[in-house]
């Protein structure tokens, strides 16, 4: 039986020519379309776990009628050889179609077991991280948050296309954020560490509404509150709405002593949310004004785009000898790290 690989996987062989694999993905969208000189084909989009292809089915294929009857959401296999063309990318070219099993859909929907265990451990990580904070108002949030709202968190990705755009990518993002926030603590001393992961829990909460997906598949659909009011504005609306039903009676008596006064508390976590884009031309409403804010703003920049660089080694287009072709937002062309140095 022909090797079963993820989108991904079949990218990365294809640097080097011809591969023949097997395919499971999921329909995002399935349209009629036609060539300047009138001939049909189908264009179907098909996305993974972890990626996305376009594949064109010609009216000529054996599989046309079938391909052009299939909905979005439908889940198919694609078994047969792959290539990168030089102006689409990845396609199929000799190859033909089913359906997939019950089973065989569960376990696409799971994922590859490797990004499956990332993610089990950053979730933990992120859980634990949180239990150890000392500030009982923001341990408090934090973890009402994860118990609110920790199904829909570990489905949501941390963007649409640039960097952790996949099923889970937002814990990804959160839990690597948040090792760095722990290793830069004993360095800049001066930090709340406390307000910082609080901040780094809730900078892209928001995005549980701009880029959420669903249990049965890995379309991002769109959402009115996400495109009404953006992820920014949402994340400052949740935090007020946790911290009101947190802040019951009982609560309100037990922190009124606490130091520092729990309305600051809020506001700066707030802040943390507002700023975190770095700059008003890219959303903010304000410049960071704290050194948590701008170290937000920082560890939140760096991961994103170490991301970009890992994933483009993995998929751009290699132009030279460890040289691959720009991956956006990324200014140019990628180089390949230099290598570490290993004694003897």
């Amino acid at each position: 039986m022909t090797e079963l690989l993820t989108i991904s996987e079949v990218r990365r062989r294809t640097q080097n020519g011809f591969v023949t694999a097997r395919v499971h993905a999921q329909v995002e969208s399935a349209a009629a379309r036609a060539t300047r000189e009138g001939k049909p084909y189908c264009e179907i989009s098909l996305a993974d776990a972890c990626d996305r292809m376009m594949l064109r089915v010609w009216d000529n294929h054996p599989d046309y009628k079938s391909c052009s009857a299939l909905q979005d959401g439908d889940f198919i296999e694609i078994d047969g050889e792959f290539a990168q063309h030089q102006q689409f990318g990845l396609e199929a070219k000799t190859w033909k179609s089913r359906n997939l099993t019950s089973d065989e859909i569960a376990n696409l929907l799971a994922g590859p077991a490797e990004l499956r265990a990332k993610q089990s451990t950053d979730s933990a990580f992120i859980t634990q991280t949180v239990a150890a904070i000392s500030d009982p108002r923001l341990r408090g949030i934090c973890e009402l948050f994860l118990k609110d709202f920790g199904e829909r968190f570990r489905r949501t990705a941390a963007a649409r296309n640039y960097h952790h755009a996949r099923r889970g990518g937002l814990v990804e993002h959160t839990a690597q954020m948040m090792r760095v926030a722990l290793a830069l603590s004993p360095i800049y001393s001066q930090l709340n560490l406390d307000l910082l992961l609080a901040g780094i829990l809730f900078h892209d909460s928001g995005k549980l509404w701009e880029n959420h997906l669903p249990e049965d598949g890995f379309t991002m659909g769109f959402d009115e509150r996400g495109e009404l009011m953006g992820h920014i504005s949402i994340g400052l609306e949740l935090v007020n709405s946790l911290w009101r039903k947190l802040q019951t009676e009982e609560n309100g008596r037990a922190w009124e002593n606490l130091v520092p006064p729990s309305e600051d508390c809020r506001l700066h976590l707030l802040h943390l949310i507002a700023s975190h884009h770095g700059d008003m031309q890219f959303g903010s409403p304000v410049y960071p004004k704290t050194p948590e804010a701008m170290t937000l703003h920082y560890i939140d920049n760096l991961d994103a785009r170490l991301e970009m660089f890992a994933a483009g080694y993995l998929t751009a287009k290699p132009i030279a000898e460890r040289i691959f072709d720009r991956v956006r937002p990324l200014p140019g062309n990628l180089v390949k790290s230099l290598e570490k140095f290993q004694s003897g």
